[in-house]
């Protein structure tokens, strides 16, 4: 295939990818009934509780020191958070870290900040957030966020906040969910957030155009494997409160689809095949009935994988 081909073919799979990334994001946002949206709190140990609401859980850790936060949802659902917030302590949020850039985890970012929150998240969530991006897909120049959303203390590995009489321990892993995913382990309670790198019960969301990759996110749970044991309860970006042993079933999963997806890629077959194949059939009816039903996590799954092979 010459050079012209290649670089053809890439940008037509660029296209397709990023299709089918923006019209579900918008859908959700669009489509969502902010005032239906109910709040529920879980209290995981003494002064840590998970939030969930729509869009990415929330871990909230109370005490003397003041209110620490890990994301913070969509922008709409601010004062219902900040209510969520109130019942378990009348300290303001000093701290709230992203684990990433995307909305559903940073919406809330500019009501914090404006109130004397520090926004803390890794250097590529503050890239990402700080620069104008145009999409000539829709012919839309996405405005970066304002200076009081974004994160005002950054790390490239990792950081330690020894707070409310806990350590927690924040590290950066290499590109998966997106290239600017954090870990939030709450070494005392023996809790961890694993940010968008995990989801619990559904098909995952790789975001390959936020630098993200389907062999980074296997890598990135293995590293979780090593890193808790199998009494830490683990929060993930979407899903119920899980442990060890749904991170290994997780992993095991995203093998097997990777596995199964390849075998069609080096059998020459197309995007349009490898839906047809259903590469992902022994793991839909578990896996397949989140944000994205089985054809679209293939084609989301399959464009990166083959983006990946080009090279891009």
């Amino acid at each position: 295939m010459s050079s012209t081909s290649i670089l053809a073919r890439s940008a037509a799979l660029r296209l397709l990818f990023f299709l089918l990334l923006m019209i579900p994001l918008a859908s959700l946002v669009l489509a969502q009934d902010w005032d239906a949206v109910q709040m529920k709190t879980t209290e995981l140990a003494p002064q840590i509780f998970m939030i969930e609401g729509a869009g990415g859980n929330l871990v909230l850790c109370t005490g003397e020191d003041g209110a620490f936060l890990v994301d913070d949802q969509f922008a709409p659902l601010n004062e219902k958070i900040r209510a969520a917030i109130a019942e378990q302590t009348d300290s303001p949020v000093q701290w709230v870290l992203n684990t990433h850039w995307h909305g559903d985890h940073t919406g809330g970012n500019e009501d914090f900040g404006s109130t004397g929150s520090f926004i803390v998240a890794h250097e590529n969530v503050r890239q990402r957030m700080s620069h104008e991006q145009f999409s000539d897909i829709f012919d839309r120049t996405t405005p970066a966020s304002p200076a009081i959303a974004l994160p005002v203390v950054t790390f490239n590995d990792s950081i330690s906040f020894y707070w409310n009489g806990q350590t927690l321990r924040v590290f950066h892993v290499a590109p998966a969910h997106t290239d600017g995913d954090a870990l939030v382990h709450f070494v005392e309670a023996n809790v961890l957030h694993a940010g968008d790198v995990f989801w619990s019960q559904d098909f995952p969301f790789v975001d390959h155009a936020s630098g993200g990759s389907l062999d980074g996110m296997i890598d990135a749970l293995a590293l979780l494997i090593d890193l808790i044991d199998d009494d830490t309860q683990v929060v993930p970006g979407h899903g119920q409160v899980s442990d060890r042993a749904g991170i290994q079933r997780t992993r095991e999963m995203l093998i097997g689809v990777r596995a199964a997806i390849t075998a069609l890629l080096d059998e020459g077959m197309d995007l349009d095949a490898i839906v047809e194949a259903n590469p992902t059939g022994p793991w839909n009816e578990e896996w397949g009935n989140g944000w994205l039903d089985p054809e679209e996590f293939t084609r989301i799954t399959t464009s990166g994988m083959i983006l990946a092979r080009a090279g891009n």
